[in-house]
Parts: structure tokens; sequence; C-alpha cells
């Protein structure tokens, strides 16, 4: 058996290549055993343990750390968070993901939409209403994920954003539609 004081080490060298060695070697041992990490003043430190613990086999306490980990203050460690929960989907980070889709950091939110699409038809009550109500770059992010989910839950959603000014809004919800098979959508006159 890994020794984990080692492996911790390892993951906190600062070598990119013996970091990412000690990732897969420390699934093996409590989730507990990364909290420590998780809560360093070293963004790279809190990076590679999220990291590590998306190695881990799916689980809640895998969850709970990396939803806390999308209000971190660092951008890298939201991002990082993000693309774990895209490996662990679960309905628990609906809502936390929901606001990342606003984040000022593009990538936050271009990865938050990944892990809602991960989570599939759970998520689309809450894309929906981002979709209708959010602001204008979680607009677009719901709009990206409903179409790539394709839950017909949608569609009356996805019309809705084609009569908008936006042209990513209007050319993300005529991809859904029509990814549902409504490629020619019929609108009744005003």
């Amino acid at each position: 058996m890994d020794n984990l004081p080692r492996l911790l080490a390892d993951l906190t060298s600062g070598d990119d290549v013996r970091a990412e060695a000690a990732t897969a070697r420390l699934s093996a041992f409590p989730v507990s055993a990364l909290d420590p990490l998780l809560r360093s003043e070293n963004v790279d430190v809190r990076w590679w343990a999220l990291r590590a613990l998306a190695g881990f086999p799916s689980g809640d306490e895998i969850v709970s750390r990396l939803v806390a980990a999308l209000s971190d203050e660092s951008d890298e460690i939201r991002q990082c968070a993000a693309l774990g929960l895209s490996h662990h989907p679960h309905p628990q980070a609906i809502v936390p993901l929901i606001g990342a889709l606003a984040s000022a950091d593009s990538m936050t939110a271009h990865l938050a939409r990944t892990a809602l699409i991960a989570i599939g038809a759970e998520a689309v009550p809450a894309l929906i209403e981002t979709l209708q109500n959010g602001e204008l770059s979680a607009r677009l992010e719901a709009a990206r994920a409903l179409a790539e989910i394709g839950d017909p839950r949608a569609i009356p959603a996805l019309m809705a954003a084609m009569q908008t000014d936006s042209a990513l809004s209007t050319y993300w919800a005529k991809h859904g539609l029509e990814k549902m098979g409504l490629g020619m959508v019929y609108l009744k006159p005003g």
C-alpha cells in the first residue's frame, strides 16, 4: 500500500508529473485525507487536492467538497471544481452550478455548463428558469446546455429564446430544437 504522507508530498511538490501520478493512487485513502489541502492558503495546493478528489469514486463526500470549491475566490479553483463535477454529476450540484453560469470568468461558466449537461434531465427545470430570467451570459450558457441535453420540456423556453435580439441565444435555441426534431418551427403570428 502507498504511503499517504509521501503521496501528499508528491501532490503538493510543484512537480506536475509527480502530482499527477499521486492523484491516481490517493483514491485508495479516505476522502478526508485531502481536507487539509483543500483548506490551504496556496491556490496550487487546493487545485491539486481538487484534481485528486475528482479521481475518487463518486459519492456525496466528493460532491459536497467539489460544490464547496465552486465558491472559492480563485478562478482556477472554481474551474477545477466545475470540471470535477462534470465527472461526478449529482443533483446536489445543480443550484451552485447554475450560479456559476453567470461567472465573470468564462471558463468557469463553460465548465459549469458541461457539468449541468452531465447531470442531464434533473438540471432542465433550473436551466429553463435561467434561460428565461438569468443574466445574459447565464442565459447563453443555459441555452447551450438545454440544446445539448435535448429534453422536450425545454421546447417552449427555446422557442421563446429564438425571439430575442441575441444571435447566440437564437443559434443555440435553434440547435436545440433541431436536435429534438423540430427543425422547422411554425410560430403563430402575433
